[in-house]
C-alpha cells in the first residue's frame, strides 16, 4: 500500500475496567480484505457499547477488530478486491464493527456513506452509530409515521438528540425523557413536542396529560428494567415497544395482558451483530432519506465534546459521567 505507514497508532485495551486502561500504542497497519476499504482516520465516535467493550461486557463478534470503535470518518486510502463504490481520496464516513480509535481502519464498504458536503469531519464521525440505530429501530422496526407520538428515553445522549430530530422531521410528535431542567431544555429547542425531568416527574402521568390519555405510538428505549412495565402502560392501541439497551437491566415483572388488549408490539435488536447485507441497507436507505437533511441543515450533529486520541480515557471518563449532550468523538 503506496504512501501507507506499516505501523499506526491506536488504542489498546487489553486490560478490562475504568477508562485509565485505555493506552495508546502502535500495532500493523491492518491491509483491506473483499468488500473493504482502509479509512485514513480523522475523527472517530464514541459510545456507550464502546464503554460496555472496555469493562469486558461486550466483547468484539469473532473475527472483527477487537480494538475500540464503531464509527469513523475519514479518507479512503486502499481498497480491497470487489469495492465498486468509492475509490482513495473519497471522504466517507463508516459504521464499523470495530477498529475506529486507531489512525487507520477497515470499513465494509457496504457501510460507508459520503459525507454531505459542509458537514465537517468531526461531526460526521458521529452520525454512523446513532443514525443507523435510530433509523433502524425507530422507522423500521417501530414503524413510526407521520402524525404519530414517540417517547425516547435518554432525549441528550447521542442516540436522544439524533431521535427527536428525525421523528419531528418525519412528522411525528415527540416526548423526550432526561434527568435534568436543563437537559429538558435542550430536548425542547431540539424539537421534542414535551420533555421530561423523570427524577421529579413520572413520565407515564406526563404521557397520558400530554396525549388525552390516548398514549404513545412508538418508544425507543435504552433503560430497561421498571421503565418495561411503565413503557407498556405509556403505550396507546397498537403501540410498538423498540429495546436497544438495558442500562437497568433486562428482566422485569410484566403484566401480558396490557399487551393483549392494546394489541402492543414489543421488539428490538443489536446493531453489531447483524450481518453486513443488513447494514448496506440501512446504509443505503440512510443514504436516500436523511443525509439530504443533514446536507441542508434541517437536522443537526449534536455536539458534547472532542478529545485527541491519545485522551480516549478522558473521552470515556465524560461518558461514564452522564452529563454529555450529544456525542463525544475523538480526533486523529
Amino acid at each position: 500500500m503506496t504512501g501507507i505507514p506499516q505501523s499506526m497508532n491506536f488504542i489498546n485495551c487489553s486490560d478490562k475496567g475504568g477508562p485509565e486502561v485505555l493506552k495508546l500504542d502502535s500495532m500493523p497497519t491492518p491491509e483491506p480484505g473483499p468488500g473493504q476499504v482502509l479509512i485514513k482516520v480523522e475523527a472517530a465516535g464514541v459510545n456507550r457499547p464502546d464503554l460496555l467493550q472496555r469493562q469486558g461486557l461486550y466483547p468484539a463478534p469473532k473475527g472483527h477488530s477487537e480494538t475500540l470503535g464503531l464509527e469513523a470518518a475519514g479518507t479512503v486510502v486502499a481498497l480491497g478486491p470487489n469495492t465498486h463504490h468509492f475509490k482513495p481520496g473519497d471522504k466517507v464516513m463508516a459504521l464499523l464493527n470495530g477498529g475506529g480509535y486507531a489512525q487507520y481502519c477497515l470499513a465494509e464498504e457496504a457501510t460507508c456513506l459520503p459525507i454531505p458536503d459542509g458537514l465537517p469531519m468531526i461531526q460526521a464521525a458521529a452520525v454512523p452509530e446513532t443514525f443507523f440505530t435510530v433509523w433502524h429501530n425507530v422507522f423500521e422496526r417501530g414503524g413510526l409515521k407521520a402524525g404519530e407520538w414517540f417517547m425516547i428515553h435518554g432525549g441528550t445522549s447521542g442516540i436522544g438528540v439524533t431521535a427527536i430530530q428525525l421523528a419531528k422531521a418525519f412528522g411525528a410528535k415527540v416526548i423526550a425523557t432526561a434527568g435534568s431542567d436543563s437537559k429538558c431544555q435542550v430536548c425542547s429547542e431540539l424539537g421534542a413536542d414535551a420533555a421530561v425531568n423523570y427524577k421529579m416527574d413520572d413520565f407515564v402521568s406526563v404521557v397520558k396529560t400530554v396525549t388525552d390519555k390516548r398514549g404513545v405510538d412508538v418508544i425507543l428505549d435504552m433503560v430497561g428494567g421498571d421503565y418495561i412495565a411503565k413503557n407498556i402502560a405509556s403505550l396507546g392501541d397498537d403501540g410498538r415497544l423498540v429495546n436497544i439497551a438495558y442500562q437497568k437491566g433486562s428482566k422485569a415483572e410484566v403484566d401480558f395482558m396490557r399487551v393483549m388488549l392494546k394489541r402492543l408490539t414489543i421488539t428490538g435488536s443489536t446493531l453489531r451483530i447483524r450481518p453486513t447485507d443488513v447494514k448496506s441497507r440501512i446504509a443505503r436507505s440512510l443514504e436516500q432519506n436523511v443525509l439530504p437533511l443533514l446536507a441542508d441543515g434541517s437536522i443537526k450533529v449534536v455536539m458534547d465534546s472532542t478529545f485527541p486520541l491519545n485522551e480516549a480515557s478522558k473521552a470515556h471518563a465524560r461518558l461514564d459521567q452522564g452529563e454529555h449532550i450529544g456525542k463525544v468523538v475523538l480526533t486523529v
